[in-house]
């Protein structure tokens, strides 16, 4: 996440993992998400040298979390994949050139995986998860390099290419199917218009450079509120937003307002009253209350995870609210803090948009406007880039954005970073003195700003 203190902790964590005394962690990887219950399966490895660095590639069924360390007196790379079995034999080819000597695997701990790369002398391991594109599916990839080992790009990328993650939208429009939401006075669902904003905010986010969005709710269906959660944890959602346009006892309340969790109930009374009304409604139609004192989540709110996530979430609505006020009137310039159920997440920070509110007539008749669906999406948007201008997780392309840096890895090309970052290659080349398109693994290019 976005703190630095969680960040600390996390690693320390992984660390007290490593079971080995002489172990030294070279590269730990523990992504924003936990994996859904049950084992991921390691479906094959395939090997290739190139250079001074050996590749191998794990074919899996889904994502997984892992970590890897390297050990001496033989030297080995370990490598844990979490909730992970083999589902064939992992062996690796003969490359008499390269470092590895052999591959072996285990089960470890009745749930996870153990991987021990035999070397034949030390090596610096890079690993990093690709997501399934071109036909193929998710797939872990780990670089073996000789310490202090420098080599010159190629020409032209190999299939397997390091690239800089897309941030992650989760997109959740609330009520849907049988839970109509609130119902305005000339007979509106809130459930219909909501779903309009996300679908505009979804085109948005697609063609914003460095997003991806994912729909929580893509029609008009009824999705329990852990499933919601769930269903953005499962992609990896660096943020989620929940767009609602509730009801008020009093018909003249108006205006947009942003919401984060509060642990410690609600800050106002019309807060509290909107986060009983969302809750119970979930409640009613059967499904697995989120907000019980005894809950999983309820619990995992009181540990260390969710204090960054709350200071993120706070960060990431003051952002949003920042832009509402282009729409029109914001009920309170403040972010407003409620029990909301859907914001429950341990480590996706999110916040529950009110866009209007249905209950007054006027606002009733906004809301099924186009225009003013589009001018909130938009605002919606200008939000996200706020957000992510200083909180762009590390390994997205928005962080090197920011940074307006980019480290050079292998298989990359000027002209493949030109495009990246939007920039023509004769400036990029300008800008760094260079004097051809040959660049060198490890250098550092400075991106110049884009013209506005």
């Amino acid at each position: 996440m976005t703190d630095d203190g969680y960040q600390a902790r996390r690693r320390q964590f992984l660390r007290s993992l490593l079971f080995a005394s002489g172990a030294t962690a070279v590269g730990l990887w523990w992504p924003a998400v936990v994996s859904a219950s049950g084992q991921a399966a390691v479906r094959g490895l395939r090997t290739s040298v190139d250079g001074e660095v050996t590749r191998l590639v794990f074919e899996l069924s889904g994502p997984v979390d892992h970590a890897v360390f390297t050990l001496s007196n033989p030297d080995r790379v370990v490598l844990d994949l979490r909730k992970a079995r083999a589902a064939v034999d992992l062996r690796a080819a003969n490359h008499a050139q390269g470092p590895l000597r052999s591959v072996r695997h285990a089960p470890r701990n009745e749930q996870d995986l153990r991987v021990v790369l035999d070397l034949r002398h030390p090596v610096n391991p890079r690993t990093f998860l690709l997501r399934p594109a071109d036909g193929a599916g998710h797939r872990l990839v780990i670089d073996l390099q000789g310490e202090g080992g420098s080599e010159p790009v190629a020409t032209q990328a190999p299939r397997e290419v390091i690239r800089s993650r897309d941030v992650i939208v989760a997109i959740d429009a609330g009520h849907g199917g049988k839970d109509p939401g609130a119902i305005g006075p000339a007979g509106t669902y809130e459930k219909d218009v909501v779903l309009a904003i996300a679908r505009r905010l979804e085109t948005l986010v697609q063609r914003e450079p460095g997003m991806t969005p994912v729909m929580i709710r893509t029609g008009d269906y009824f999705l329990p509120l852990r499933e919601r959660i769930n269903r953005a944890r499962q992609q990896h959602a660096d943020v989620f937003i929940s767009i609602h346009a509730d009801a008020a006892p009093n018909a003249q309340v108006q205006g947009s307002s942003v919401y984060m969790l509060s642990d410690r109930g609600a800050t106002s009374e019309a807060a509290r009253w909107l986060a009983q009304r969302e809750n119970e409604a979930d409640r009613r139609l059967g499904a697995v209350p989120i907000n019980d004192k005894d809950d999983v989540l309820a619990s995992v709110l009181l540990d260390l995870t969710q204090n960054g996530t709350l200071e993120a979430s706070k960060t990431l609505a003051d952002a949003m609210i920042g832009e509402l006020h282009r729409v029109g009137k914001v009920r309170s310039p403040r972010v407003e803090r409620a029990g909301f159920a859907v914001l429950r997440s341990p480590d996706v920070p999110s916040v529950l948009v009110e866009a209007a509110f249905i209950s007054n007539p006027a606002e009733e008749r906004k809301l099924r406007t186009s225009a003013f669906q589009q001018s909130m999406a938009e605002a919606l948007l200008g939000g996200l880039r706020a957000f992510f201008d200083g909180h762009a997780p590390p390994g997205t392309l928005l962080a090197e954005r920011r940074r307006g840096r980019h480290v050079i890895q292998r298989g990359e090309t000027l002209s493949g970073i030109a495009t990246r970052y939007q920039v023509p290659v004769s400036q990029l080349r300008t800008h760094n003195n260079l004097s051809s398109d040959v660049i060198r693994v490890g250098q550092v290019l400075e991106i110049p700003m884009r013209d506005s």
